[in-house]
């Protein structure tokens, strides 16, 4: 009798709960893959993996990255981590430690598999820029001590972790800095200025504008940052990054808002309130070597991406928050 092995590719995606994991986890099943999410459900919910719990290819294991695991797998994408000041300053010491702790023991699985690993990294390591656009040759300018630093530090010393194992071990990395990326599935309280400003808008609230509103961010809408995240997972062996991934358009934060309102119809008002603590002036990712070795260049325009976002927060801004996944 001839035995049967199932060869199709099985993927983990940590934070696959959250808003950037659950669109990858989403991706992955439509290419055929059998996909372990975990996540602890800090910042990640079920109603972004609840169309997803019947799928007869997808598990949910509801895990802290930041004590080991033990899973077989075949490549794993590294996600596991607060992303937006609000979440990752409430328990900032737990946002080092997930970003480490939670690198150390992936990496760790890794290497007992023998397995490609993806980690998630950030455009924060470049800090308060003082060149523009960003390349990944620019060692940052970061506080090592502000009030971001958990976040900003915690994800530069997970890079030198992946590194570390890449050359001491042999692991196959990839390392990725991801630029402020939007869309559905934003959390609506994260305090980030996509959905701080779309929440605020179809409130009628009055809308914070930080600063002067002349700050920029380079937005990408989810969908070309996941279609990334897959290109460098199955890129070539020798491209381990790191590797920037964001769109290279730069708006001023006024400038969004004014998009904003007029996508809503909003009544809002603008109002300004103090530049928080370490808040980068100028955020505008070098993405010539995404095009180069991934062939990746977004082009999502930022009209079509914010109407979109703002149809799925129409749909969930009155909807009580959903429970945990037990």
């Amino acid at each position: 009798m001839t035995r049967v092995y199932n060869t199709r590719k099985r993927s983990l995606v940590t934070g696959g709960a959250g808003f950037l994991g659950s669109h990858l986890c989403d991706r992955l099943l439509d290419s055929g893959a059998e996909v372990l999410c975990v996540d602890n459900l800090f910042t990640g919910t079920k109603r972004n993996i609840e169309h997803l719990l019947g799928h007869p290819r997808f598990e949910f294991m509801r895990h802290d990255v930041t004590i080991p695991l033990y899973v077989e797998v075949d490549e794993i994408y590294n996600l596991a981590c607060p992303a937006s000041p609000i979440h990752y300053q409430h328990d900032p010491v737990q946002t080092t430690k997930t970003s480490v702790h939670g690198a150390i023991n992936m990496l760790g699985l890794a290497t007992r598999l023998k397995c490609p690993i993806l980690q998630a990294s950030t455009s924060e390591v470049y800090g308060d820029a003082l060149t523009s656009p960003q390349s990944e040759g620019y060692w940052g300018n970061v506080n090592p001590i502000g009030i971001r630093s958990c976040y900003d530090e915690g994800k530069r010393c997970a890079e030198t972790l992946f590194f570390d194992y890449h050359r001491q071990n042999g692991l196959p990395i990839k390392v990725v800095r991801i630029f402020n990326t939007y869309g559905p599935r934003m959390h609506p309280q994260d305090g980030r200025v996509v959905s701080n400003f779309i929440r605020q808008a179809l409130l009628d609230e009055d809308i914070t504008v930080f600063g002067d509103g002349s700050q920029t961010r380079s937005f990408c809408y989810v969908d070309e940052l996941v279609d990334g995240l897959i290109r460098m997972m199955n890129s070539a062996p020798e491209i381990v990054g790191p590797i920037n991934l964001g769109n290279p358009h730069e708006t001023t934060m006024l400038e969004l808002a004014d998009l904003i309102v007029e996508l809503t119809g909003s009544r809002s008002k603008l109002i300004r309130r103090a530049l928080p603590s370490d808040d980068p002036v100028q955020r505008c990712p070098d993405i010539r070597l995404a095009r180069e070795h991934l062939n990746w260049n977004p082009k999502v325009d930022l009209t079509e991406g914010v109407s979109r976002t703002i149809a799925y927060f129409r749909e969930i801004i009155q909807e009580p928050e959903p429970h945990a996944v037990g």
